[in-house]
């Protein structure tokens, strides 16, 4: 059996992938019992967190396991496999464990160095261990993972390189402003009571917040964080508890907002913040909408609006297409637009027109008494004395192609001033609980996973990461070396059984052959043939383990029980009772497996 991960993250998938594929608390449960009666795999695990979802197994086969693996997590997050496909990685066995004990240590985090991961690591184990879907292999795995993740922040100062992923979001909301002096005074908003929630709590209240209110859809959970907030000794904030229908009315009130719930649905709309802003902020609060696809730099104001003959005017600064409307024009003009991929105004107008429409046009359009001071700021006009050769050049190219050529020119864009936000939202949540239109909104400023991860690609990294990278290395070389030493254990202890057995049998005869042996001559040969059998099976015994613990020495197991006719059944048996006897450490009470397997 070997070792076999497949997953994706934020590293390898767009946040919207990683939005539409997080998985519910019961659907991770579907997905590990689904795992395990799949005929590829004993063994399962799953690490899901706002950022990436794992799925590893201890599978017998590479490829059927690679197939399995990966239909079933498209088939329990919903995403298509095709889809899902171009954004999975895959690990397998020592690079399995590397990335795992890479994950542990932060190295694979969001924000490098941030330890929260070890928490979701020991809920991942738990709830194998409580599932029964995790064996011997994964619980070691585990295990040793959540060992080295503390040796790694323990010995090293990765920790100043990391930190959760709520400080660092808070550290985006304010902007170049240290934390505590931006959160002081403020009153904060947090949507839910989960291990994210609760952490946002905390880091908030020792930030400096005034109030700090939870809202939560279980209201005894709020309570008691609220509870525990309060009653901190390390900070002084009022904190209170409300049901999930009050969010609106604090919402009016807040001055930060903290979601991060399991709901798979919007908790926050566009609309919901823009409600609560109002009397906040000067000017419209709607979201402004975004360009249609394939529409050009200018677009109508008044596109869809009813045609009527008021005499032509300048709207936002566009000039009219025609004398006073565009009923009479020759020309379809919004099917020139839709074909051609351009606006209808100034010169993309024309741009892709067949000559003969574009005479058409040209003759229509000399009919209106637009003055040509009211055409677009920046549109191409051509003055035929300054500009003949120009116009012949442009005049000999339609001739020859039969189509006047694209002449449109990129545009300024001047972003629209904003008001400073008066309130700040960090959605932690996977799939977001905030309406990304919120972006939008002026007067809120919005951090989401989805800004996380571009403002966390230039995030500097600390020098220590060098050797939590070596530690992970040197734990890797020791797990696997202890894992394939343990895997010809049973076959070893079965061995001396067998030669145990051959001494017993051979005393047994000899006591036939010779009834008057005394006890204690037969005790000295008893002892004596044990002695040389033990003294013949040490060495080999010793080396067989060492050359097991190497890269590739999984098939000495096999050589030794060919060579020594041991019965499949009772290396099996060893294993078994092996299994049994194991302590199976919990995250209350560690225990060292691999270690002790190493030994054996």
């Amino acid at each position: 059996m070997s070792l076999l991960v497949v997953g994706l993250s934020h590293r390898s998938a767009p946040v919207s992938i990683l939005e539409r594929a997080a998985l519910t608390a019961d659907t991770q449960s579907k997905l590990l019992q689904d795992t395990v009666a799949a005929e590829p795999a004993a063994e399962a695990a799953v690490l899901a967190t706002c950022n990436r979802i794992e799925l590893y197994a201890d599978v017998d086969k590479f490829h059927a396991g690679v197939a399995e693996l990966s239909t079933l997590l498209a088939q329990h997050s919903g995403v298509g496999l095709d889809e899902l496909t171009p954004h999975l990685y895959v690990h397998y066995e020592d690079r399995a464990v590397h990335h795992l004990f890479s994950v542990a240590c932060g190295l694979d985090s969001m924000v490098v160095g941030e330890g929260q991961i070890l928490g979701q690591i020991k809920d991942s184990l738990a709830t194998s261990q409580e599932l029964h879907t995790a064996g011997r292999l994964l619980n070691d795995l585990f295990q040793q993972s959540l060992r080295v993740g503390k040796r790694a922040h323990s010995e090293t100062g990765i920790d100043r390189a990391g930190q959760s992923l709520v400080t660092f979001g808070l550290e985006q909301l304010a902007a170049g402003v240290p934390v505590g002096a931006w959160a002081a005074g403020k009153r904060a908003l947090v949507i839910g009571a989960g291990s994210m929630s609760s952490l946002a709590a905390a880091t908030l209240a020792r930030a400096g917040v005034a109030e700090i209110v939870i809202a939560n859809r279980t209201l005894e959970r709020a309570e008691r964080l609220a509870r525990i907030l309060t009653e901190a000794d390390d900070t002084d904030v009022a904190a209170r508890a409300v049901p999930m229908e009050s969010v609106p009315d604090e919402l009016t009130r807040a001055d930060v907002a903290v979601s991060c719930t399991g709901a798979t649905g919007l908790v926050l709309t566009a609309e919901a913040v823009a409600k609560a802003l109002e009397g906040r902020v000067e000017g419209p609060l709607a979201p402004s909408l975004p360009s249609p696809a394939g529409a050009g730099p200018r677009r109508r104001a008044d596109a869809d609006a009813p045609r009527t003959s008021a005499p032509a005017v300048v709207r936002d600064g566009l000039a009219p297409l025609g004398p006073d409307s565009d009923d009479d024009c020759p020309l379809d003009l919004s099917a020139v637009q839709a074909t051609a991929g351009f606006s209808v105004l100034g010169e993309a107008a024309v741009a892709g027109m067949g000559a003969a429409e574009l005479e058409q046009h040209a003759a229509w359009v000399d009919k209106g008494a637009v003055e040509r001071a009211a055409r677009p700021a920046g549109g191409a006009v051509l003055d035929p004395g300054a500009e003949t050769e120009v116009i012949t050049a442009l005049a000999a190219t339609v001739a020859t192609v039969g189509r006047i050529p694209e002449r449109r020119r990129p545009e300024a864009v001047v972003p629209a001033p904003r008001p400073e936000p008066v309130l700040s939202l960090l959605d932690l949540a996977m799939p977001r609980d905030v309406d990304a239109a919120v972006h939008r909104l002026p007067g809120a400023r919005l951090v989401d996973i989805e800004s996380l991860a571009e403002a966390s690609a230039d995030a500097p990294m600390a020098s220590d990461v060098d050797q939590v990278r070596g530690i992970v290395s040197d734990e890797v070389a020791a797990f696997g070396a202890a894992l394939r030493a343990a895997h010809i254990t049973p076959t070893v202890v079965a061995l001396r059984s067998m030669a145990a057995d051959v001494v017993a049998n051979e005393i047994a005869r000899l006591e036939g052959r010779l009834p008057g042996l005394d006890d204690k001559h037969r005790a000295e040969i008893t002892q004596t043939v044990r002695r040389v059998v033990d003294k013949l099976l040490h060495a080999p015994t010793v080396r067989v383990k060492q050359l097991a613990a190497e890269p590739g020495g999984a098939g000495y197991a096999d050589a030794l029980r060919t060579l020594f006719d041991l019965d499949p059944e009772t290396v099996a048996s060893v294993s078994r009772a092996d299994e049994n006897t194991q302590h199976t450490e919990t995250p209350e009470n560690p225990v060292n497996t691999a270690e002790n397997r190493g030994r054996a």
